[in-house]
């Protein structure tokens, strides 16, 4: 039988806690279930009331992954679902991860955990921007702390602050608060912005998907500010060869990534330090008092 746990007064059956899911590190399922559970005061504000995407790789990173956005069968009646907009009249219920007792069993699912830039009480209304920096190799996260520092400035020429976390894979996510405004009008700043980098920074940055434009810049992808879109929540494990986390990072660490790209590599095991240091360096997207309108909106 699966071991049995307690969560906030509801009981839990966890599945094969010492399968290996990074091969590479040795960490078990309960090591995940471990980093998840004890990183939770900072990781749940993020996804509250926010409609939820997991990928899943219930094999580890070496078996199949996929995504998942309905609520998988076996689903606890606690969990709590919401609908969401899927299509023209067309809704579908989500999860969305409200406790610590959601967070370990979906954790026992074995996932990334994904939002979107909107809460559940209104669907397609963002309340932050993402600017997701992906580099083309042979570009590195070194090239994307040039173009998130580049965004930053301009960000606040137009009023607006910005904050950084790294993906958890090669590049980074500049966060920004807005007051709350139709994704569409969000995707259209955030494109903006992007063709304004590229302009800007033409050797260093691209805005279009396109491959082979990538090679050696940074591609400024706007498209996860699209109300169908989601990014990878802070604080998420990914399914990368090592434990590495999506991890909030100052700006100082930005500027010595510029010259350090290792720097900038979290794995599970150092979050909890970086937490007692710094506390949650995303505190800030989290206040409303921190949300400012879009130029024009």
């Amino acid at each position: 039988m699966s071991p049995m746990t307690e969560v906030e007064g509801r009981r839990l059956a966890l599945s094969n806690l010492e399968k290996v899911l990074y091969p590479a590190t040795g960490t078990t399922k309960g090591e995940v279930l471990h980093y998840v559970a004890t990183t939770a005061g900072a990781l749940l504000p993020h996804v509250h009331d926010r409609p939820m995407s997991f990928l899943r790789f219930p094999d580890g990173v070496a078996g199949e992954k996929f995504f998942a956005k309905n609520p998988p069968p076996g689903k606890p009646s606690w969990v709590k679902t919401v609908a969401v907009p899927r299509s023209e009249g067309v809704t579908a219920r989500q999860v969305v991860v409200a406790d610590l007792s959601t967070l370990v069993w979906a954790a026992n699912l074995v996932v990334e955990f994904h939002v979107p830039q909107w809460r559940a009480e209104s669907p397609g209304v963002a309340d932050r921007m993402v600017l997701d920096l992906d580099p083309g190799e042979p570009a590195t996260v070194a090239e994307c702390c040039e173009v998130a520092l580049w965004l930053r400035e301009r960000l606040a020429a137009d009023g607006l602050g910005a904050w950084v976390k790294t993906s958890g894979s090669k590049g980074l996510h500049v966060l920004v608060p807005v007051e709350p405004t139709p994704s569409e009008q969000v995707s259209a700043y955030a494109k903006a912005l992007a063709k304004e980098a590229e302009a800007e920074l033409p050797e260093l940055v691209v805005h279009r998907m396109t491959r082979a434009l990538r090679k050696g810049r940074v591609f400024v992808d706007f498209s996860q500010n699209s109300a169908s879109k989601t990014t990878a929540a802070p604080y998420t494990l990914r399914a990368r060869s090592e434990p590495t986390v999506s991890t909030p990072v100052t700006w100082e660490e930005i500027e010595a990534g510029r010259a350090d790209a290792g720097s900038l590599v979290f794995r599970a095991a150092d979050i909890g330090a970086r937490l007692e240091r710094y506390g949650d360096l995303l505190g800030p997207l989290l206040n409303p008092n921190r949300a400012r309108a879009l130029p024009g909106v």
